[in-house]
């Protein structure tokens, strides 16, 4: 029964994303009230979040922030789904990078690079990076555990020929594309929930104790790896860009962490600014800090 759902879905999926991206918002519009009002879906986790994160808003500001974020959700699930349909010059339009001068200069410096996105505003568009870079991108992600789902999300997710690899596979593609002399760009989201046992970095983050998986800043010691920040601006429904800034040059003239920091720092400004675009319903504060970290 869960491999029919799986093929109904895929079809249902297909067919739908045909239509043009107009009507796929107004699809959303229906969508997100559903998602809000009927199903609820996760509204104990977005509000406990949100309370949390911002306990000096009113009431009454956190559940517009909510409604802001579910309809967003919506159209995130949509647009990501069109990727299916969508060609190169197509999601470029929508999904830009009108300054690369950062990631050129490294690139013809002869350097990899290291890039720490998040889950904010379409993060799944990240796809299309290849289009706009020198470097050979390298997306790093945590496969899903249904095997179904997680193989239909990897062939949009590779569309654009981006290389989609498993978090585990991370070095070994490293070392294989510094051998052949390639230079890679490799895009971790920076912003997932490390399991209890590993050893992460632990601080203070909307509010919260908050844990950060060290992963991204020990590939970029390893190989002195200069470390920058993607943040998505939402243009406007449907389209976004694409900005780049600097976290580290020199990895290792840094302190222990203090990459992982600068990058917690940077993106709870982000969020601060414009909140809806963040990924609410996601369980991010599931786990307590260590005692040894407290």
């Amino acid at each position: 029964m869960k491999r029919a759902g799986y093929y109904l879905f895929v079809v249902l999926s297909y067919i739908i994303t045909l239509l043009p991206m107009r009507a796929l918002h107004l699809l959303s519009d229906i969508l997100w009230p559903f998602f809000y009002h009927v199903v609820r879906y996760r509204r104990n986790v977005v509000e406990r979040n949100l309370r949390n994160a911002f306990p000096e808003k009113s009431p009454e500001e956190r559940e517009m922030i909510a409604k802001k974020f579910y309809r967003h959700l919506t159209d995130m699930i949509v647009e990501t789904l069109k990727a299916m349909h969508m060609t190169p010059e197509q999601i470029k339009k929508r999904f830009s990078v009108p300054d690369t001068s950062l990631t050129d200069r490294l690139f013809s410096e002869g350097r990899d690079v290291v890039a720490l996105g998040s889950h904010y505003n379409n993060w799944e568009w990240y796809s299309s990076l290849q289009l706009s870079s020198q470097h050979r991108v390298i997306t790093i992600y945590k496969p899903l555990k249904n095997k179904d789902f997680d193989r239909f999300l990897y062939r949009i997710r590779a569309r654009f020929g981006t290389w989609v690899t498993p978090m585990n596979h991370i070095v070994r593609d490293l070392v294989k594309c510094r051998s052949e002399k390639i230079l890679t760009m490799s895009g971790f989201i920076g912003d997932q929930t490390p399991p209890p046992d590993d050893n992460a970095y632990w601080t203070t983050f909307l509010n919260q104790d908050t844990g950060f998986y060290r992963g991204a800043e020990k590939v970029a010691l390893k190989y002195d790896i200069p470390v920058i920040f993607i943040n998505i601006v939402k243009k406007r429904r449907g389209y976004y860009e694409l900005e780049y800034s600097l976290l580290s040059e020199h990895p290792r003239d840094e302190e222990p962490n203090a990459i992982i920091a600068r990058y917690a720092s940077r993106l709870e400004e982000v969020i601060r600014d414009q909140p809806e675009y963040w990924l609410w319903s996601h369980r991010r504060w599931k786990y307590k800090r260590p005692v040894k970290d407290a």
